[in-house]
């Protein structure tokens, strides 16, 4: 599930492939942006903010948000793509690369200066140079009475934490994911540790919060209904948030850890 660790990887995935090069080609495969040509154009810079990833090339900006199933991929020159044509919705080739988005939830091209407008309404990013946990606390309890859960899955109050990180984050604090934010004692804390679990996985192909990295045993809860705590023994329940940001959230946590 894309998180804002996949983002971070992906944009360095494709700054390695892009950055400070000149575009020979770009094809985007959306209607209103289908006529839109920056070959030509040198990539000035690509950068991760939360969950979306922003392609910098002269006065426009790629803006493109992976959502549930969106990837970007690097390939050679004339190298068969392993996914499907008919998925893409973005090219950008140069003269080494072809970076392709597949499945792009979100795809537009913007003027640079206008990013504002885009990404401007997100909170910190926990992955982000510019990072202030203070403010980070101040958004989450602004909402004392939303569910915690929910809270932190606002990206207007912290940019880059999905579903996984969220659950897992609320069974390390020993919270249930409905709690009221205003009923959480150190919020801080909370915060603080949701960008340390985030930092800690930015750079590992799978994430990791229990310190296994075995298969099967690299979570706490998440995607674990019915199955034993991995500290008490306690079946891990299933619930649902409802839709946050238009995607349909569930949570997962301990009856017996979480109370």
């Amino acid at each position: 599930m894309p998180e804002g660790d996949t983002v971070f990887q992906t944009a360095a995935r494709l700054r390695r492939a892009l950055e400070g090069r000149r575009l020979t080609r770009s094809d985007f495969r959306v209607p209103r942006f289908a006529t839109v040509d920056l070959s030509g154009r040198t990539v000035d810079e690509v950068a991760a903010r939360g969950k979306h990833l922003l392609v910098r090339a002269g006065d426009a900006t790629v803006h493109s948000h992976l959502k549930m199933e969106g990837s970007w991929r690097v390939f050679r020159p004339g190298e068969r793509w392993n996914r499907p044509a008919h998925l893409a919705r973005a090219v950008l080739e140069t003269a080494d690369s072809v970076a392709v988005g597949f499945e792009l939830g979100l795809l537009e091209v913007i003027a640079r200066d206008a990013e504002s407008d885009a990404v401007g309404h997100l909170g910190p990013d926990p992955l982000g140079a510019d990072w202030d946990a203070a403010e980070a606390v101040r958004r989450v309890a602004a909402g004392a009475e939303v569910p915690i859960a929910v809270a932190l899955l606002d990206q207007r109050n912290l940019a880059g934490l999905g579903n996984v990180y969220v659950n897992e984050l609320c069974f390390l604090r020993g919270i249930r994911p409905d709690r009221p934010v205003g009923d959480v004692p150190d919020l801080a804390a909370v915060v603080d540790l949701g960008r340390r679990l985030i930092m800690a996985n930015r750079d590992r192909i799978a994430r990791v919060t229990t310190g296994v990295d075995r298969r099967g045993e690299r979570l706490w809860v998440y995607g674990r209904p019915g199955e034993p705590c991995r500290r008490c023994g306690t079946r891990i329940e299933r619930g649902e948030l409802g839709r946050v940001e238009g995607e349909e959230r569930v949570t997962f946590r301990c009856p017996n850890c979480q109370r």
